[in-house]
């Protein structure tokens, strides 16, 4: 289990050096395999370029080696990520995870050519991330085929399309060495049992030794008791998401005590109606 950080924000909106340390250690000491930096649950629209460098370094000297890290470097412009990759201090980062393009839609073939530019460049082993959700454009299974096949430092994907048979397709016909990993809290067990190795999860940020608990019985062939897991969290999950990424997830931070309930516009926290919801079924699992 992967866990895509969030950025924890002030009340003035500055971001919360403090917290962030604090979760950080909350999940090296509880189970977290490797930590996601600057994905789309950290609200990266939101940071200056400053802002990113700064949270980068921050986590980098936070973990000190004791878990991997992987750092969201995407865009829409391709010589935009290109020319960030030719340029990027890598150290203490061992991954790339880089989203399709997004708002202007590229043909399969653009999308190819796209993680192609980037394979030639990045001094890292890449993580392609499928969101068609978020981005608008959704990259087939012969594309995710054709990149894995093509490039040895295109070693995974994150796919979040929901689609249970194109990932089925990645999953049966991949290179044996490249990883399908779930962008999905709430299909994470499922697609575990057809060959996926993991998740990069939003809901590791508050229960990280449970979840990722999940995904080790799972990936052990214990599907019983993964299954247990799995519907414990299956209403959470979805209030999570039902107000966008990270409101969900803010929200049940902020009443664990972990951070203060504050995002970045054009993101809001959840309605009070949501928010006493998660409350709800928060209070119910402890």
């Amino acid at each position: 289990m992967g866990v895509a950080l969030i950025t924890p924000f002030k009340t003035d909106e500055t971001i919360d050096f403090d917290a962030l340390a604090r979760l950080v250690e909350f999940q090296i000491k509880n189970g977290t395999d490797y930590l996601v930096i600057l994905g789309t649950t950290a609200e990266t629209p939101t940071l200056t370029e400053s802002e990113q460098n700064e949270i980068t370094g921050f986590v980098v000297d936070c973990v000190a080696g004791r878990l991997p890290l992987v750092l969201g470097v995407g865009g829409n412009s391709t010589k935009a990520v290109v020319n960030k990759l030719a340029n990027l201090n890598c150290l203490g980062i061992d991954a790339i995870l880089s989203v399709t393009p997004y708002y202007n839609k590229p043909s399969q073939e653009g999308l190819f050519q796209h993680y192609a530019a980037i394979a030639k460049v990045s001094p890292l082993p890449i993580i392609l991330y499928n969101v068609p959700g978020r981005t608008g454009v959704n990259m087939l299974p012969e594309t995710t085929l054709r990149l894995a096949n093509a490039f040895p430092s295109i070693c995974a994907i994150k796919e979040a399309s929901g689609n249970f048979n194109q990932i089925d397709e990645i999953i049966k016909n991949k290179p044996t060495d490249f990883l399908v990993i779930s962008g999905d809290d709430g299909i994470t067990f499922p697609l575990i049992t057809l060959g996926a190795v993991g998740v990069i999860s939003v809901i590791g940020n508050a229960f990280p030794r449970e979840f990722s608990r999940m995904v080790r019985l799972a990936l052990e062939g214990d599907f019983a008791n993964a299954l247990q897991i799995h519907h414990r969290f299956t209403e959470l999950i979805a209030l999570l998401f039902v107000e966008g990424n990270p409101a969900g997830v803010k929200s049940m931070l902020a009443l664990m005590g972990y951070i203060e309930n504050k995002l970045r516009l054009p993101l809001v926290p959840n309605t009070i109606n949501t928010y006493e919801k998660i409350k709800f079924v928060l209070n119910q699992l402890n």
